[in-house]
């Protein structure tokens, strides 16, 4: 695959709890990781970074390739880093609460899984249509979903930043698995919401749609998110297919 990510502090926090990785395991098997991670005072950035650490150091020594075992694996490799940073939140008092957001990807052949946590998303730009693969795990998003509040309502609501799902924070974690066909022209995004509270979805799907390289729709992306305020920390990463060897 060719892959391109950038990670960015933002223009208002005083350090970034954004981590980003791209891993190959021992039989070409390809992991993709966005994690924003949140609480204590440094606990987001221990969150996030343990977690693509940690995945990352398991992922590339396995050999696996059929997709319903590499499901297996992600969901025991996630279910387990729930259980330690919830424990390392438990004996670290400054640490205390902390967890994170994680959408991850594993692409195999034609078929890849997506797994997430939290209101960090995945994205497919698919015949030149962007398709949203995650359903935020939001406190905004659930109330949408209800007809409570409207899309346009979202963008001001007071606590529209309110996660309901997070790695770490509690003993156990619900994951949203999926699992989809890649096609040679596909374009995965994965990105923090420090992306996708600043830059819509019609501006991501022009930039995406661009013959630009994937290593300047990253920046372009980043700019984005950046001159519309920039508020939060900024993350994004794009995989294509070899075939789009100049995407």
């Amino acid at each position: 695959m060719q892959v391109a990510y950038q990670t960015d502090i933002g223009q208002r926090r005083a350090s970034n709890q954004d981590a980003v990785g791209a891993y190959v395991n021992q039989s070409g098997a390809h992991l993709l990781l966005v994690a924003d991670g949140m609480g204590g005072h440094q606990g987001g950035d221990v969150a996030s970074s343990l977690t693509v650490a940690n995945l990352s150091h398991l992922f590339v020594q396995t050999t696996l390739t059929d997709i319903n075992d590499l499901q297996a694996w992600l969901h025991h490799a996630l279910y387990q880093e729930n259980r330690q940073i919830y424990q390392l939140s438990q004996e670290n008092e400054q640490l205390r609460g902390m967890g994170t957001t994680i959408v991850a990807i594993i692409v195999y052949g034609n078929r890849y899984i997506v797994a997430h946590v939290g209101d960090s998303r995945a994205y497919c730009m698919h015949q030149q249509h962007l398709v949203r693969l995650t359903q935020d795990h939001s406190l905004v998003n659930a109330l949408i979903q209800q007809g409570d509040l409207s899309p346009q309502e979202a963008k001001d609501f007071p606590q529209r930043n309110v996660i309901t799902r997070s790695l770490g924070v509690d003993r156990t974690v619900d994951i949203d698995f999926n699992i989809y066909s890649l096609q040679p022209h596909d374009l995965l995004l994965l990105c923090s919401d420090g992306l996708t509270n600043m830059v819509s979805d019609d501006q991501l799907a022009l930039v995406l749609q661009s013959n630009a390289s994937l290593h300047d729709k990253v920046q372009q992306l980043v700019k984005m998110a950046n001159a519309a305020g920039g508020p939060d920390n900024i993350t994004a990463l794009l995989a294509a297919p070899d075939e789009e060897n100049d995407q």
